[in-house]
């Protein structure tokens, strides 16, 4: 499974490049802090294996899996994989990860 860090998601957001944000915090965690970014969704991970079909993304294309730190997001990469998709990556240090470096307005929870 890969990562990608928070400064190079930044970048491919800046660039225009199409990604897919794929939330898999619980809907409060959201609430807390959250990445303005349109393309994308929030499933929880406890529902993910369940709503596949809500991934508007292909299996081909590129999908970034983010949750707080990074342990759910990497559960939920694993299990696109598992379900033939083929360019699913992790944000790695997660939301709060970026908080830090990117959005410093976000809180760290």
């Amino acid at each position: 499974m890969q990562e990608i860090s928070v400064r190079t998601f930044k970048e491919k957001i800046d660039s225009g490049e199409n990604v897919y944000l794929l939330d898999v915090r619980d809907p409060l965690e959201r609430y807390q802090a959250d990445i303005d970014y349109p393309h994308g969704t929030l499933i929880p991970l406890d529902r993910l294996e369940h709503r596949l079909d809500e991934i508007k993304a292909g299996k081909n294309d590129e999908i970034i899996c983010m949750c707080r730190s990074g342990d759910r997001s990497a559960e939920a990469a694993g299990l696109l994989e598992k379900q033939g998709f083929t360019n699913v990556k992790t944000l790695k240090g997660g939301i709060n990860q970026w908080a830090r470096e990117i959005d410093n307005t976000l809180p760290v929870y």
